[in-house]
């Protein structure tokens, strides 16, 4: 693999530097992460709590950047007025997307207000002209009934569909994210997106601390490893990684309109 110290224009899409594995080192890793080539990051909330957190880290590094909106694992106890209150948090310069958002059926949480919530966040984006940030695991088909009825600006994070469903993405001018997933054994799907996803439509991320990539598997995360992640999609797409990583940054910024 090239080197970190090589590589410059790491945009990593999406992280949770919020999260409690970032506790015992959070700011003495992101104050060094530039060192290792990223040039920007956009923190991800999951709830009112997180958002805060996300502004507040933005404040503190002008690479960073931040989403706010409710995530469907945290919909338990969500205040009637909170997409008021993400519409107020929006108002701050940093913050860049709405999200992130969507639908989650692995896990046992009411599917109507999961809908309903995605339903509204998509709206707000529409409303607010702001990007939005797509969470869609194991719902695919609800997933895309929405994104078709309302056919938000989005990017949809983490992408497990297929290239027919990454196709439908394209034609409605969404983005797609790949991440440390594209280098494990059994990501055929990822893979497959990752080889065909027109250059123009894909952006990086870690989704950190998660989804690490091979040979670091099952370990925290952070953002200087999408230079795994990239170094396998270059290969796919018979680039450099360097030219790779120059592309989906110009991406990122398009995408979240980062000057």
């Amino acid at each position: 693999m090239e080197m970190n110290n090589q590589l410059t224009n790491i945009f990593d899409a999406h992280a949770h530097y919020d999260d409690k594995w970032f506790d015992v080192d959070r700011f003495e890793l992101l104050d060094n992460i530039q060192s290792l080539g990223v040039c920007g990051i956009v923190n991800n909330a999951v709830d009112l709590v997180t958002a805060q957190k996300c502004i507040e880290y933005s404040e503190r590094y002008a690479f960073m950047y931040a989403a706010v909106g409710f995530h469907p694992e945290n919909l338990d106890g969500i205040p009637k007025d909170y997409l008021e209150k993400v519409a107020r948090l929006c108002e701050h310069k940093k913050v860049v997307a709405i999200g992130e958002t969507g639908l989650d059926y692995h896990w046992d949480i009411p599917k109507q207000l999961q809908k309903k919530v995605f339903e509204e966040q998509i709206k707000l984006s529409l409303d607010l002209d702001m990007p939005l940030i797509v969470h869609d695991r194991e719902a695919h088909g609800d997933t895309y009934d929405l994104l078709r009825k309302y056919k938000p600006n989005a990017l949809i994070h983490c992408f497990s569909g297929s290239v027919e469903l990454m196709r439908e993405a394209v034609k409605m001018d969404m983005y797609i994210s790949l991440g440390g997933v594209v280098t494990f054994k059994n990501a055929r799907h990822s893979v497959e997106v990752a080889a065909e996803v027109p250059l123009d439509r894909l952006l990086l991320e870690t989704d950190a601390p998660y989804m690490a990539p091979v040979p670091f598997r099952g370990m925290r995360c952070d953002s200087s490893m999408i230079a795994l992640a990239a170094e396998k999609i270059a290969q796919l797409r018979n680039i450099s990684t360097q030219e790779l990583l120059d592309i989906t940054c110009e991406n990122a910024k398009r995408f979240y309109r980062i000057k």
